[in-house]
């Protein structure tokens, strides 16, 4: 079966269509053979009847001139029947075995039809001058008369309207698989983050109302996610002024350097944490996607973690340039290096490839992992990992904020055991979109 509904329909339909015009078609074969085989034996009895009394009421020095006229004009001959003629029967159709019964109700029960007669074809039919008489003659016919086929107008019609219903069957499976196939373009969408054009709510009722409840949805989707982002940016910012001041008290306040150290790291743990929440607030918002050096990108990124004392190996193949958001790119990816030198043991590489259509960007490191069963669930917000990879200090809104940029650029975030020990975190990019 092919996979879209369009063609699962279009086939369906076009399957019906074949087996109704099919059935019609013996159908119409079936009630036809009836009266053509009446009026087939009508014709050849009429024949025989005209043959009878034209020759009763001929002269006998003029039968052999009545015999040329009808053979020269209508195309029939008279033979005598012999005891050792080699008769072919017709066919043992319906519509020959009409065709006998037909003639031998008008000429008698002596009447026999041939398809040929010592070699010769044609339409073979014997009869009597006399019913008591022994005496039997062949006539022959045109094979076309006891011959049965369709019209060719009939076939030509057929043919139309079987085309004409094709043609409606396809309108049919596209007026209906058209909507759904937007829709599921409309909810692939809205799964990447992305608001699309309200669907059109017209069509059938329940396309409609399927129509009116995708748009609903998709726009309580966004109006939720707006306010979320929303609340968390106003707290972030809210509470960024009141620890700025706590940091200067801190700094002025406090004489003890052991005590002002701690709690200036107090404040710049939250100040973190406010970090990730402003980031996982704006990673949706609004960038628009641009033509982007993605090599430049991943360089200028290792070129600033060198500058903070976190050297990276850097593997970078020859890229395509394609269309990106660069700044939700380079918070997801400094979230992932943040991680790797945290829990990777100092020894963390960047490397990037295109491979499949896609660009994989690849950061590996040479901690503990983590579990493949706790993978999927360390992708949603807040969520940590109560092993060596913990970050007791944290939001749990790295990795999800990873995994929504992933989406929102149409690909995918996968975690990863490497195989030179430690974890593999591969964001994985569409070249084409």
């Amino acid at each position: 079966m092919p996979r879209s509904l369009l063609a699962r329909t279009f086939l369906l339909l076009a399957m019906l269509v074949l087996l109704t015009t099919a059935a019609w078609l013996s159908l119409f074969r079936y009630m036809d053979a009836e009266p053509r085989a009446r009026e087939t034996a009508q014709l050849a009895a009429s024949a025989v009847n005209l043959i009878r009394a034209s020759l009763f009421a001929a002269a006998p020095e003029k039968r052999l001139g009545l015999f040329n006229e009808f053979s020269t004009r209508e195309g029939i001959r008279l033979l005598p029947a012999e005891p050792e003629d080699e008769i072919e029967a017709m066919p043992d159709s319906r519509f020959h075995r009409l065709l006998q019964r037909e003639l031998a109700s008008r000429l008698g029960d002596h009447t026999r039809i041939a398809a040929s007669v010592d070699g010769v074809r044609g339409f073979w039919v014997s009869f009597r001058l006399e019913e008591h008489d022994d005496e039997e003659y062949w006539l022959i016919l045109p094979r076309e008369r006891a011959a049965r086929s369709f019209a060719s107008h009939w076939l030509t019609w057929g043919l139309l309207a079987t085309l004409l219903a094709l043609a409606v069957a396809w309108l049919i499976a596209s007026r209906i698989s058209r909507p759904l196939k937007a829709m599921a373009k409309s909810a692939e969408a809205v799964g990447r983050g992305q608001r699309p054009p309200p669907l059109p709510e017209d069509g059938a009722v329940e396309l409609r109302r399927l129509a009116t409840a995708f748009n609903a949805m998709a726009a309580d989707l966004e109006r939720h996610d707006k306010d979320r982002s929303e609340v968390l940016a106003g707290i972030s910012h809210d509470l960024r002024t009141p620890l700025t001041r706590l940091r200067l008290e801190a700094e002025l306040s406090v004489s003890d350097d052991s005590a002002r150290q701690a709690v200036v790291a107090d404040i710049e743990q939250m100040e973190a944490v406010i970090s990730q929440f402003m980031d996982y607030a704006r990673a949706e918002s609004g960038e628009a996607a641009e033509p982007t050096d993605l090599t430049a990108l991943l360089a200028t990124l290792a070129e600033r973690q060198g500058y903070i004392g976190r050297p990276l190996a850097l593997e970078l193949a020859p890229l395509p340039d394609i269309r990106l958001r660069p700044k939700a790119l380079t918070r997801a990816l400094t979230n992932l290096l943040d991680n790797a030198w945290k829990y990777g043991g100092g020894d963390v590489t960047l490397k990037a490839a295109a491979v499949d259509n896609e660009i994989r960007v690849e950061i590996s490191d040479r901690g503990p992992g983590i579990p493949a069963g706790e993978v999927e669930r360390l992708k949603r917000p807040f969520t940590r990992l109560d092993t060596a990879r913990t970050n007791a200090s944290g939001t749990g809104l790295g990795l999800a904020i990873v995994e929504r940029v992933a989406r929102l650029h149409g690909g995918r975030f996968e975690l990863l055991a490497n195989p030179d020990g430690g974890l593999l975190a591969r964001l994985s990019l569409p070249i084409s979109r």
